[in-house]
């Protein structure tokens, strides 16, 4: 058999060519449960965009150690194509990340997408001065207090070991006479075991899907914040798609952002439920615990103002206008 020698050299390329268009491993990851919200997007978005033509695994529960505020780094790295982070573990990358998780500015589903729609420009902008493209956004459920013993008053709160998910929370928590520490979720259960925290700053959703109720029977409804966790992709994997995989990729993760923001509806319900079944214990904090914390709060908001500069003052004002 006689092959070309035009046939021979065009081998290389075609199977090169062939090679491009089979994206190598195409995994989002983020650190929270399966069953968390985030981890419920994480899936639908796998989902989606392996119906539209490019095959993705999800990956939950931090795989490899996967942690929120390394997020960046994991993709600048080759280990995931995309990533789940919450919003505010993102902080030393740009202080905007920690909007979401500002206290008590956000009362309701609404608020957290109208305040979404304000930011989302610099979330956008942000992400891209490292080589990452937004995919889709994840509210969180309002965040409370998980403790080993009810905390409804000033003084309960006084001294407590409470692991908190930003800075901010950190900085409002002690000030209101707790000792508070920014923690991963990663984290939070091993310490838990050591019997080194006593209590843990998160949503019913958070605290649901870590089963935190084996530590912690009670849980105070703050509604201190309505966070948002932001999923992104790395630029470099999406350039290596084709045109049809990564209209697959855009698609998949506008699904995911409309899946998310109406799953949210209902979902203090459903985590209630949850928790009651487990005999957790849900308590309401009392007139002076509330000042006491929203005093805190206003503080951290104008030292997060200061930080932001003009955007983050433009977004407070066009959000409270």
């Amino acid at each position: 058999m006689i092959v070309s020698r035009r046939l021979i050299l065009a081998a290389p390329a075609l199977a090169f060519g062939s090679a491009l268009a089979q994206p190598v491993g195409w995994t989002v990851a983020t650190e929270y449960p399966a069953t968390s919200i985030p981890g419920e997007g994480v899936t639908h978005f796998a989902t989606a965009a392996t119906a539209h033509g490019l095959p993705v695994t999800a990956a939950t529960d931090g795989p490899g150690g996967y942690r929120s505020a390394a997020a960046l780094t994991a993709l600048a790295e080759g280990r995931f194509a995309a990533v789940d982070a919450f919003a505010g573990a993102l902080a030393a990358v740009d202080p905007l990340f920690l909007l979401s998780s500002l206290p008590f500015l956000t009362a309701s589903h609404a608020d957290a997408a109208r305040l979404r729609d304000l930011a989302k420009p610099h979330y956008v902008a942000a992400l891209a001065k490292h080589d990452a493209t937004l995919l889709w956004t994840t509210p969180w459920p309002p965040s409370g207090l998980w403790t080993h013993r009810k905390v409804t008053t000033p003084e309960d709160l006084r001294g407590l070991r409470v692991r908190t998910y930003d800075a901010t929370g950190t900085e409002v928590l002690r000030a209101a006479g707790a000792t508070a520490e920014v923690l991963s979720f990663g984290e939070v259960n091993a310490r838990l075991e050591a019997g080194t925290l006593d209590a843990v700053l998160s949503s019913g959703d958070g605290g649901a899907g870590r089963q935190l109720w084996r530590w912690l029977p009670n849980f105070t409804e703050l509604n201190y914040a309505w966070p948002l966790s932001l999923a992104f992709a790395s630029n470099a994997r999406l350039a290596a798609l084709t045109p049809a995989q990564r209209e697959a990729v855009t698609k998949a993760g506008a699904e995911t952002e409309v899946r998310q923001w109406q799953a949210i509806i209902g979902r203090l319900e459903a985590n209630q439920r949850v928790m009651r079944e487990n005999q957790v214990a849900i308590h309401q904090p009392d007139a002076a615990l509330r000042a006491a914390l929203r005093s805190a709060a206003g503080t951290a908001i104008t030292q997060w103002s200061g930080r932001t500069g003009q955007a983050g003052a433009a977004i407070l004002t066009a959000y409270g206008a």
